[in-house]
């Protein structure tokens, strides 16, 4: 599997690189955004996940992550920084970025959710390019009410209008949709779609949640498909399941 640094500090760079490639990883570097935009749109193999600092010299990371999901919206990214606030990190997480980890950081935990995102990466990879069984052409595409889901695309149709959703937006919106009718909790949703994420709260759910309301829901006072749970978390319904009560 393919690594991309990008990072301008060479000492860390170059630390990263090191541990990597001992656990068999192949690693290239970049220390600014054309140069890592470079090389994520000519590797040949791919690249497979990237790693990515804030801040940058000409072009933050921020910009950066958002150039690379005009290109691929599948590709893990997780963001190395410096800074600590939560609009920081809702600010990454707004532009596609997978997971978030604050410097000092624990190497065997990246190492861990470099991991973790990976497998998850070869998931999404074989989900998408599978249409041999009945359910991989269903998983393609959902409609339910005014509300249309293409899962490869990450578009949702409203209508007639489209709406470009960030890999964790759809990750989530998937999640409810693949778990219909069944009550989620905001610690089982952290953790299963967010994957050992610990900078992660479960405001941030909320706040996800929100986002997606304000693209599926007719009537953001009265939800009717992402239904608030008091004191434990969410229920989605679409509709399209019977009737058991």
């Amino acid at each position: 599997m393919r690594i991309l640094i990008v990072e301008d500090e060479e000492a860390l760079a170059l630390g990263l690189k090191f541990n990597f490639e001992q656990e068999g990883y192949e690693v290239l570097l970049a220390g600014d955004g054309p140069r890592a935009l470079q090389i994520f749109q000519t590797s040949d193999p791919r690249i497979d996940l990237i790693i990515l600092d804030l801040m940058l010299p000409g072009m933050s990371g921020y910009e950066i992550c958002s150039a690379i999901r005009v290109i691929n919206k599948l590709v893990p990214v997780i963001v190395l920084s410096a800074r600590t606030l939560v609009e920081d990190r809702m600010h990454a997480f707004d532009v596609g970025t997978d997971q978030y980890i604050t410097k000092p950081f624990a190497l065997p935990e990246l190492l861990n959710r470099v991991k973790n995102l990976l497998e998850r990466y070869r998931t999404l990879l074989t989900d998408n390019v599978s249409t041999d069984s009945k359910d991989a052409i269903e998983l393609s595409s959902l409609e339910f009410g005014d509300v249309r889901v293409d899962f490869q695309a990450f578009e949702v149709y409203v209508g007639e209008k489209k709406h470009s959703l960030t890999t964790l937006e759809m990750q989530l919106l998937r999640y409810f949709i693949e778990h219909e009718g069944e009550v989620l909790s905001r610690n089982r949703i952290l953790t299963e779609v967010w994957d050992q994420s610990a900078d992660v709260t479960t405001r941030t759910i909320d706040n996800f949640v929100l986002r997606l309301r304000k693209i599926i829901e007719p009537d953001l006072a009265r939800p009717r498909y992402i239904l608030s749970v008091r004191g434990t978390g969410y229920r989605f319904l679409s509709g399209r399941l019977p009737k058991t009560d």
